[in-house]
């Protein structure tokens, strides 16, 4: 498959497919690459998208960054890759995986998307953070006091948790499909759910698959929800 290589203000990524005025822009999740899109873009190849996508902080190319993967990074990564696909493609579509969808949600709310595909969409940073501080012993007034945890996950910082506090997720008005496994463990079914009937996205719940979609069979699940929907 056709794959050109490029930088983007420094940030590494890859466009894929033959020379569309349609594309689909990608931001992964957690733990995961820019190379990680392959089989969305030959479907997408195939119905005549072009697709670009990235490298998050700290992850892919960028593993080494001391920019931390955090909101603050994320909608200033998105909002410069997102300034290069609108000023080059007629057509814009949006693929985003988990952690890269709630990125997303944040830095895209006003962009002219045609439509939007989430996989494993976090939509509730605030349950998670409540549910990693179950699972790790901490409480909030610890978190205050020294500002930053680290956790078999992820390091936890007061900031962050500040920040999501005070940003929830409002109206996202962009036509929106969610593929989202009914064993994940990150975000209850209501909560998407309560998303979808607020803002008009088509649901599909993989009664079988949990958070990452990498158990058998879920890639033949993967595939055919991309293909009914891109």
């Amino acid at each position: 498959m056709q794959v050109e290589r490029v930088r983007i203000k420094g940030i590494p990524a890859l466009i894929w497919g033959p020379p569309s005025d349609r594309v689909y822009l990608c931001v992964h999740g957690k733990m995961s690459c820019k190379e990680s899109v392959q089989g969305l873009a030959e479907i997408a190849a195939a119905k005549g998208y072009q697709t670009i996508s990235f490298d998050l902080p700290q992850h892919g190319e960028r593993k080494n960054e001391d920019r931390r993967c955090d909101i603050w990074n994320g909608i200033r990564d998105l909002t410069t890759i997102g300034e290069y696909v609108f000023g080059r493609w007629a057509e814009v579509s949006l693929y985003a995986c988990s952690l890269g969808a709630y990125f997303s949600l944040h830095a895209y709310g006003d962009q002219p998307f045609r439509r939007c595909l989430f996989q494993s969409p976090v939509l509730d940073m605030e349950l998670l953070i409540r549910r990693m501080m179950l699972w790790f012993g901490i409480t909030p007034e610890r978190l205050a006091a020294e500002r930053e945890i680290e956790t078999p996950i992820d390091l936890m910082t007061w900031d962050y948790y500040q920040y999501v506090l005070s940003h929830p997720v409002q109206m996202w008005r962009i036509p929106t499909r969610i593929l989202y496994g009914a064993r994940d463990t990150l975000q209850p079914l209501g909560t998407m759910q309560e998303f979808a009937d607020r803002s008009g996205c088509g649901l599909t719940v993989a009664e079988g698959s949990d958070h990452p979609f990498m158990e058998p069979g879920d890639e033949a699940i993967v595939h055919r929800w991309l293909e009914e929907n891109l």
